[in-house]
């Protein structure tokens, strides 16, 4: 199985943290990487969400429809997506790792035997995507 990963501390609380993360229709105000397309559908367990990626700067946003399956509130989000022989699977989790101290990490999986045909084509892109997510989360939470 293929893999992506990005951490970052944020001199946050987890709650802070997940505050922005979570309510995706804000995404605009500081997301340059995954975008709502729907604000009418919440993070919910089982639930379909519409959204969009860019990876890099002057591409095109590629939309999708992930599942919501897993949702612990100020702990982890986890989503996947898929279309036969390729499956995606995000996870976005907070972990406190001292007083006003968090670690986000964003994990990105890859599985199905289609991998080895997309994958060459996203991976640095898509890696280059979710670092930069790290970063603009990072700076947001801690403006305020």
């Amino acid at each position: 199985m293929a893999s992506l990963y990005a951490e970052i501390e944020i001199n946050a609380p987890k709650q802070r943290v997940w505050q922005v993360l979570f309510h995706k229709e804000r995404w605009q105000n500081w997301n340059t990487f995954l975008f709502d397309r729907d604000s009418t559908q919440p993070f919910k367990l089982g639930q379909e969400v519409f959204l969009s990626l860019k990876r890099i700067s002057n591409e095109e946003e590629t939309e999708f429809q992930p599942l919501i399956t897993l949702l612990q509130p100020g702990i982890c989000l986890s989503w996947v997506s898929a279309i036969p022989g390729f499956r995606n699977e995000y996870i976005f989790e907070l972990q406190d790792i001292g007083l006003n101290r968090t670690k986000y990490v964003h994990k990105d999986t890859f599985s199905g035997f289609l991998t080895p045909v997309f994958l060459p084509f996203i991976r640095q892109d898509e890696q280059q995507g979710i670092k930069r997510m790290a970063r603009e989360l990072k700076r947001y939470v801690e403006s305020f």
